[in-house]
């Protein structure tokens, strides 16, 4: 049985972006990283809410992917109404990466080019498929993976939380390994490192802490064009004696803070609910 050894959060705003639409959940054994987009703020309430409906999530309620997948869905169901009362917000949407230990597996959820990646033995391997344009053109022969690397639609994507009512879900599970390391980011940072960047990173002697720095200066040190978010955790075998759950993590950094303009926008939507369903009762 695996347990979370060591798991840290960082997230930056970038040099070249006023404000952080990138949200985190932290909440060993779930994880989840999204990266909001829409004007007027509505990138961040997108983001928000996609990770609050797995800071309400019980890890244990139900199959890890099928939990992964109904949490995304309500998540974007959230998403989808909220934009449809607010003229302001429409359109508004967000990719999510979520990740769930139970037992000695690793289950994702995943919409849009936010990442996964596990780094095992020295070798690091993206576990989750960009839902981008380029991506796709990519697998099917159409770009090089160089020439995805420079193309001008690289940030233009083909799935995420918000836009339609309903969303298509991947999910997948990994059976993990006693020291397994595990990276959920944000296209912040993958758009300004290459995976070798990644991979010399992780590969140095260091606390996770310090390798989740080290990642987010080399972004901005590239240009940090976009805003940067990470999350690292570690899973490792549960020793005898130990608890068998998993351990309070170590939190490093803070996610991107709820602004009042987040919070007053969802109670706004909410009450605009309730009241449509009195009078629809009356």
């Amino acid at each position: 049985m695996l347990r979370i050894g060591e798991a840290v959060q960082l997230t930056d705003t970038g040099r070249q972006r006023e404000a952080n639409e990138d949200s985190l959940f932290l909440g060993p054994p779930l994880f989840a990283v999204a990266d909001g987009m829409g004007g007027a703020q509505a990138g961040e309430v997108a983001s928000h809410l996609a990770v609050e409906a797995f800071a309400a999530a019980d890890p244990d309620e139900a199959a890890p992917e099928e939990l992964l997948r109904t949490t995304i869905k309500e998540a974007n169901r959230r998403i989808f109404d909220l934009a449809q009362g607010d003229a302001s917000r429409s359109g508004m949407g967000t990719t999510l990466t979520a990740a769930l230990l139970r037992g000695e597996e690793i289950s994702f959820g995943h919409v849009g080019d936010s990442r996964a990646y596990v780094f095992r033995d020295g070798e690091l391997k993206q576990i989750t498929n960009d839902h981008s344009l380029v991506e796709e053109l990519r697998r099917q022969g159409r770009l090089s993976r160089e020439q995805a690397a420079d193309h001008p639609q690289r940030s233009v994507i083909t799935r995420a939380l918000g836009p339609e009512p309903d969303v298509e879900v991947d999910t997948m599970t990994f059976r993990g390994r006693d020291g397994d390391v595990f990276l959920l980011c944000s296209d912040g940072l993958t758009t300004m490192l290459s995976d070798e960047d990644v991979h010399a990173i992780l590969r140095r002697e260091g606390s996770l802490e310090k390798k989740a720095r080290w990642l987010v200066r080399a972004a901005n040190e590239r240009g940090g064009r976009d805003n940067i978010t990470v999350v690292l955790f570690r899973v490792e075998e549960v020793r005898v004696g130990d608890p068998a759950s998993a351990m309070e993590a170590t939190s490093v950094g803070v996610a991107a803070p709820r602004s009042e303009d987040v919070r007053r926008a969802v109670q706004e939507r909410e009450a605009q609910m309730a009241e449509a369903e009195a009078r629809r009762r009356q």
